[in-house]
């Protein structure tokens, strides 16, 4: 397939989603993306098509052959979009049980408790220290920068004006801490998209991330607590009502940790995610009905078995009069996931469509033929993530386009692919937030009130992060196990 015929469908789809986002904003992601998505895909298999026929029509067959047809075209391409989806079925299913487990948690009491806890904390003197910490734990447990921005975030960043805070300090630490979260969360719809797209597994991704993401982070934090002070007479009387009004609606004690403690236990062990999710989610349904059954009195549901299919399957439905603390309670549920699944197949139609025509093998070597070296690998991986960022406005895209664009060139290249799915989220997931018309920092800036040029610098861990990985790609440091060393010890393991 010809270059410039290659790069027509990526002009058409860069093109089609900045319109989008122009035109709808924060919700380009609840439909439009996924029609231009579509649309991109379309484009793509009709200019493959109209290549298809003008090779037989120029071409003369050679002997005992007959022209290939347009319907054994399209079920090439037809193939390839099967089997491109295909592969992300593992991820679509732990993403409907990820929405599942955050219903039940939030039901049993488990995530109020370590927010309850978390707002303890705070104090002056480290208050962005402690912020960053808070919203890093909210967004480990619930796997989601969005809703912890949007919940622990708003009540920080008012917290934060009372204490007389730098809002941008205060953003960017809330911004720090919920994208450690995102990034290194299983239940991060992000985190098992770059496993996915990388074909590795997403406990070993989660734990290779470590490199660049936990020296980040401790950067991150000596850089806030220096940024603290030590003012007297902090006014946190709207704080102290969320708390107060969690303590009334859920039995908040320790005990209520062993489900979490398990569930990462049986991580750490290695065990599947689909069966660590799962038990992690009965787990929670057992604690909700021995120990929250008072909750019931603030849900529209009755009965303990309908308030846990409600909370696992769109999320819970409390009504406290509060509303900062309903907006921090009602979420999760597997309905909750179905709008990024949706932009997931769509993307996969796109890339499917691309990978089928061969579009995106002419473009990668167009491109790998000038990378030479592991660090220009690696370097392509990590700007391909921010270019995609910035021009398609959407960080799910930035993986996956980026993911199937690189994927092959790891392999013959003997790279190892968690490094490739590490380079997916150190750009693609991270710097989403630094752009002021990408639907992360969008959020972000309107959530936390807070404009993206002006919390950016003070969203260390979001900046610091891709250094670091450049650091190691060109000093050759922590890139991982090639596969032929993978395959070689893996009997004496």
């Amino acid at each position: 397939m010809p270059l410039w015929l290659s790069l027509l469908p990526v002009i058409f789809l860069i093109s089609g989603l900045l319109s989008v986002v122009w035109l709808t904003g924060e919700d380009a992601t609840a439909g439009p993306s996924q029609v231009v998505l579509i649309l991109s895909g379309f484009f793509a298999a009709l200019l493959s098509l109209l290549y298809s026929w003008h090779r037989n029509r120029s071409q003369p067959s050679e002997p005992h052959s007959h022209p290939v047809s347009l319907s054994e075209s399209w079920r090439k391409l037809e193939n390839s979009i099967l089997s491109t989806i295909t592969e992300v079925l593992p991820a679509i299913l732990i993403l409907l049980l990820i929405g599942a487990l955050i219903g039940v948690w939030i039901l049993s009491g488990i995530v109020p408790a370590l927010i309850v806890w978390g707002i303890a904390l705070l104090n002056p003197s480290v208050f962005f220290f402690t912020a960053c910490i808070l919203a890093a734990l909210v967004s480990l447990v619930t796997g989601s920068s969005w809703s912890t921005a949007g919940t622990v975030g708003v009540a920080l960043i008012g917290v934060g004006q009372a204490l007389g805070m730098d809002p941008a300090i205060t953003a960017g630490a809330v911004v720090s801490g919920a994208y450690f979260g995102d990034k290194m969360s299983p239940f991060s719809e992000t985190t098992n998209l770059a496993a996915s797209m990388a074909g590795v597994d997403l406990f070993a991704h989660i734990r290779h991330m470590m490199f660049t993401t936990a020296p980040a982070l401790l950067i991150s934090l000596v850089v806030f607590l220096f940024l603290g002070h030590s003012d007297e007479g902090v006014n946190a009387e709207n704080l102290q009502k969320t708390v107060d009004s969690l303590n009334g609606v859920f039995w908040i004690h320790p005990t209520l940790l062993l489900v979490p403690a398990i569930t990462f236990f049986m991580i750490y062990k290695k065990v599947p995610a689909i069966p660590a999710i799962l038990t992690g989610s009965i787990l929670g349904s057992i604690i909700a009905a021995l120990f929250q059954r008072p909750a019931l009195g603030w849900m529209e549901q009755e009965g303990m078995v309908s308030a846990i299919l409600a909370a696992a399957s769109n999320g819970p439905g409390f009504r406290t009069g509060n509303e900062v603390v309903d907006q921090l309670i009602n979420r999760g549920g597997m309905s909750s996931m179905l709008g990024t699944i949706w932009l997931i197949l769509s993307a996969m139609f796109f890339a499917g469509v691309m990978e089928g025509a061969g579009m995106i093998q002419s473009i990668a070597s167009a491109v790998l033929s000038r990378i030479k070296s592991v660090g220009g690998l690696v370097t392509g991986t990590i700007l391909g993530g921010i270019f995609a960022n910035v021009v398609t406005s959407e960080q799910y895209l930035s993986i996956v386009v980026n993911g199937r664009f690189f994927r092959e060139a790891y392999q013959s290249r003997n790279v190892s692919a968690l490094t490739l799915s590490r380079s997916l989220e150190d750009s693609g997931t991270l710097t989403s937030a630094l752009v002021p018309w990408n639907t992360c920092g969008a959020f972000m800036a309107a959530t936390l009130q807070t404009p993206v040029l002006l919390y950016a610098p003070f969203a260390l861990l979001n900046w610091i992060t891709p250094i670091i990985a450049l650091i190691y790609a060109w000093t050759g440091r922590f890139l991982g196990p090639t596969p032929e060393k993978k395959q070689t010890e893996a009997p004496s393991q």
